[in-house]
């Protein structure tokens, strides 16, 4: 399969993470989350999401996103121009 801008970007990211996940507090300002896990969850991503309570100053409520579906990156596209 192959992803190109937001949703590359995030499996990559989700990939990394393993089974840890990654939450919205660990990625870059302004990056929209939710609609990158949209666009892989509509290509067929098994993305699961775990509700998290967070201190700090604003206090709150925050998703864990961690990859379910078994996968690799075969070749990274962005990388290949790169070089």
């Amino acid at each position: 399969m192959r992803l190109e801008g937001r949703a590359a970007w995030m499996i990559r990211v989700l990939i990394k993470a393993g089974k840890r996940g990654v939450t919205t507090i660990e990625l870059p300002a302004g990056v929209r989350v939710s609609h990158s896990v949209y666009l892989l969850r509509k290509a067929g991503f098994i993305i699961s999401m775990q509700r998290e309570a967070h201190g700090g100053e604003f206090s709150g409520v925050h998703g864990r996103f961690r990859i379910e579906t078994p996968c690799s990156i075969v070749e990274d596209a962005a990388r290949s121009v790169a070089a």
